[in-house]
């Protein structure tokens, strides 16, 4: 049995769909603060704080759970910067409780899901995993911490850990099953379509036209959550007692903002009105995955790296649900 926290999220409920596909048993630990029960598809889900480690240890203990996959997490870099004691709470000490949980049930693998705001503002790209790790968001800071905590948690106590830390994911099930929600949304792809939906009533927001990229817009390195979710079954394969391994999860190329609003307008035919903002706080101006470790060492590439293909999944599954998971 694989126990999923998260797994009601974006990410997280994609790799438990991939799961089933491959014939695992799954069980879901989710709070559901943002994430939906009606994305778990049936899977079997405990409602519980990640920081309830008694709740986490019945739940490792009554389904015979044998590693986990960890997505349960928050993950704004602007919210963070604002409520920095929330990312604290959730995201490093929510590890602890977890790792601890899985220590008295002696369950020792996990597949962390980590991110490439480890790295900060890169001295070039594409970012390759031995870059330094010099975050400059809460958010950043607080992955971090979790994989320092992981690291000692392998050299102390023998767990084997895979930390894939991908780039931005986007997309939706292929198949059209599961889509990304967010209230309010902040990631770009469904922002924008979102934008689109409205008929321009929520218009797009463009944060900084002055980076030093080649049209002025932020540079991301845009991975299809589909390839996210092959990658974290995949690494359930390869970890090894007492080693701690990062892994970069991208599709190896970038694509900045104005470039998504180009392919969002191909995908839909309709126009992309929006209102340049100043820059965030924490944005750095290009983030791409180096990923030849991936390939090498997971035997993991990405399959969806064209971009108006990863909208197009993402405008499948939006204008069917216009309303989310509500729909």
């Amino acid at each position: 049995m694989i126990l999923v926290t998260g797994g009601a999220g974006y990410i997280g409920s994609h790799a438990v769909l991939e799961l089933r596909r491959s014939g695992h048993p799954v069980v879901i630990f989710d709070d559901l603060k943002e994430g939906h029960r009606a994305a778990a598809l049936g899977t079997p889900l405990v409602q519980g704080d990640l920081c309830d480690r008694d709740l986490l240890i019945d739940t490792i203990r009554r389904n015979k759970v044998e590693a986990v996959m960890h997505f349960a997490a928050r993950c704004y870099v602007g919210e963070s910067v604002t409520q920095p004691a929330k990312y604290i709470r959730d995201n490093a000490r929510g590890l602890f409780e977890l790792l601890e949980a899985m220590r008295a049930c002696e369950v020792k693998r996990i597949v962390f899901s980590s991110t490439c705001a480890v790295y900060g503002v890169p001295a070039r790209v594409p970012i390759t995993e031995e870059f330094p790790r010099q975050p400059i968001s809460p958010y950043g800071i607080t992955k971090r911490f979790c994989e320092e905590e992981l690291e000692m948690y392998c050299r102390a106590y023998g767990f084997a850990v895979v930390a894939p830390r991908y780039f931005n994911a986007a997309g939706a099930d292929p198949e059209g099953r599961l889509g990304e929600w967010h209230e309010p949304e902040t990631h770009l792809i469904p922002a924008v379509l979102r934008s689109i939906l409205s008929g321009g009533a929520k218009p797009l927001e463009v944060f900084g036209t002055d980076y030093p990229t080649p049209d002025g817009t932020c540079i991301r390195d845009y991975v299809h959550v589909a390839d996210l979710a092959t990658a974290h079954r995949l690494a359930l394969g390869v970890m090894k007692p007492g080693v701690f391994e990062p892994v970069n999860l991208g599709s190896g190329r970038g694509n900045s903002v104005l470039e998504v609003i180009a392919a969002a307008r191909k995908v839909t035919g309709a126009e992309v009105p929006y209102l340049v903002k100043p820059r965030r706080e924490g944005d750095p101006p290009a983030l791409v995955g180096g990923v030849d470790k991936a390939k090498r060492w997971l035997g993991w590439t990405a399959r969806h790296v064209d971009i108006e293909e990863t909208v197009r999944h993402a405008w499948n599954w939006l204008a069917a649900h216009p309303r989310g998971y509500a729909s």
